[in-house]
């Protein structure tokens, strides 16, 4: 048995599947769409949260730094996705690209760890997006009751779980609903939405960048490193790379581009352009924000919670009428992280029926809309939940652990297919090679352990119940297996 848990997707069926039109899935998305949609994923919380608490904490101005260093070290694994999504452009992302370099056991691990970054990544950012939306509209006169607003359960170090008073917290799992309601309607419009909603973010990080700019004060940068105190991390050099190891978080999403690659016109083109390009961007623009944010207001005032409205106070008379607008863009900025991410998950599990391993009826898709239905309403209301009963803390942490393992193994299986398929067609090749994927591989490990013990403990018991579902249904399920061809080490042939 042992050894049919590593049989290997052969790349030439892969390929096949990739052009097969009988996916149902439509192929409507261009480049613009898909740079979008990485903008969409990776440009939330990050810029409007963590910019302020990073620099106040560890980096001071040189939170800069931090930013192209972070922006550098995710590129690696960006370039290793954009490699595999030109080369089999098929909608499960790291899940299709284990299955062809690791295995079928090492595909349904990293498809289950998966959900970790799609599924509770969804759920934390409704979390915030609640936090944003009910700040509004209170604003506005309108008051939501804290008991719906608020998950009912909560988790400290000291206590462990324990009861908030709170019933629900309805704007999230709202928010959610609408958004897989969206997502079953059809790919293109939801594009169609989702670049409307990127676009209005954009516009208001310029907005602050643009205006912002006329009230820096240059003595707010100096020192542009602040000296360190002694302890390590704590400014300084130090705080500099530890301030690059926090915000690491803050690029996540990009992958997320690479689930949409049988929806894309021409992915052995568009795919690259998508993920790097989406990745790009969002870094001038986290650099930019940085810049004038720490230019206006001293670093030392920023550990709040809304930094950029701390920078927009401090300009003055002359900005406040920002601060709305910032509270509109921090609201479009997290819902369309929610929209790609509530995307990306159904196709990782629609793939994963289409080879066996989960029930056929996730393998469907809608007669009219031809979108994966099943797996997105499933998806939408498991998300839902989450959303409506846990904690933004625990669930964050998982949401780290699960991108971060998932990187791993994209970057190692790069490696992999280097080495035993260095003939099959690459429409876009990793430079450096093979310095990228393996440095790719090391810092997204050294990020994983650098995460508290109990992320670790709550991933195994997440990838145990997992395992236990692959070997009761998956294994004896699989469409590889009973087609007799496994394709082991020693025959895999492109």
């Amino acid at each position: 048995m042992a050894s049919y848990l590593f049989d290997r997707k052969p790349i030439s069926q892969l390929i096949s599947e990739s052009t097969s039109e009988d996916v149902g899935l439509k192929r409507v998305l261009d480049a613009k769409n898909l740079v979008f949609l990485g903008v969409g994923a990776i440009i939330g919380a990050g810029i409007f949260v963590l910019t302020g608490q990073v620099a106040s904490q560890y980096a001071g101005p040189a939170i800069v730094i931090s930013f192209l260093m972070a922006g550098v070290v995710c590129g690696f694994a960006a370039l290793c996705y954009a490699e595999f999504a030109s080369m089999i452009p098929i909608a499960g992302s790291a899940y299709t690209y284990a299955y062809a370099t690791l295995g079928e056991l090492w595909a349904w691990i990293i498809g289950w760890d998966l959900l970790l970054e799609y599924l509770f990544g969804a759920g934390t950012v409704a979390v915030g997006w609640s936090g944003y939306i009910v700040s509004f509209l209170a604003d506005l006169g309108i008051i939501i009751p804290r008991n719906l607003a608020n998950a009912p359960f909560n988790y400290d170090a000291s206590r462990g779980w324990f009861l908030t008073g709170a019933t629900i917290n309805l704007p999230a799992v709202l928010m959610i609903l609408g958004l897989t309601g969206l997502l079953v309607i059809g790919i293109k419009e939801s594009s169609r939405f989702n670049n409307l909603i990127v676009f209005i973010k954009i516009l208001v990080i310029l907005l602050f960048v643009v205006f912002g700019a006329f009230y820096i004060n240059p003595d707010h940068w100096t020192p542009f490193i602040p000296e360190n105190t002694g302890d390590f991390g704590h400014y300084g050099w130090s705080g500099v790379f530890r301030g690059a190891g926090i915000i690491f978080i803050a690029y996540l999403g990009f992958d997320a581009v690479s689930t949409a690659a049988q929806e894309a016109t021409c992915p052995q083109k568009d795919m690259p352009v998508g993920i790097l390009g989406s990745l790009a961007i969002s870094t001038v623009l986290y650099i930019l924000v940085a810049l004038v944010l720490t230019g206006v207001v001293s670093y030392q005032e920023l550990h709040v919670p809304d930094p950029i409205a701390v920078g927009v106070n401090a300009a003055g008379p002359g900005l406040m009428w920002l601060r709305p607008i910032i509270k509109i863009g921090a609201i479009a900025g997290l819902s369309s992280v929610m929209l790609v991410l509530l995307l990306g998950q159904p196709r990782i599990l629609f793939t994963m029926a289409r080879d066996g391993l989960l029930p056929q009826a996730l393998a469907k898709t809608h007669a009219r809309f031809r979108t994966p239905h099943n797996t997105t309403i499933i998806t939408g209301l498991l998300a839902a939940l989450i959303a409506g009963l846990f904690p933004i803390g625990i669930l964050g942490e998982l949401v780290s652990i699960g991108t971060l393992f998932a990187f791993v193994i994209v970057c190692s299986g790069i490696l992999i297919l280097r080495y035993t398929h260095p003939e099959t067609p690459r429409p876009f090749k990793v430079p450096l090679f093979p310095l990228v994927p393996i440095l790719g591989a090391l810092i997204s490990a050294a990020q994983i352990l650098a995460l508290p013990p109990q992320t670790w403990l709550r991933l195994v018991i997440w990838l145990m119940i997992g395992l236990t579902i692959y070997f009761s249904y998956g294994y004896r399920h699989s469409k590889l297996r009973s087609a007799g061809h496994g394709a082991r080490s020693a025959n895999l042939s492109p």
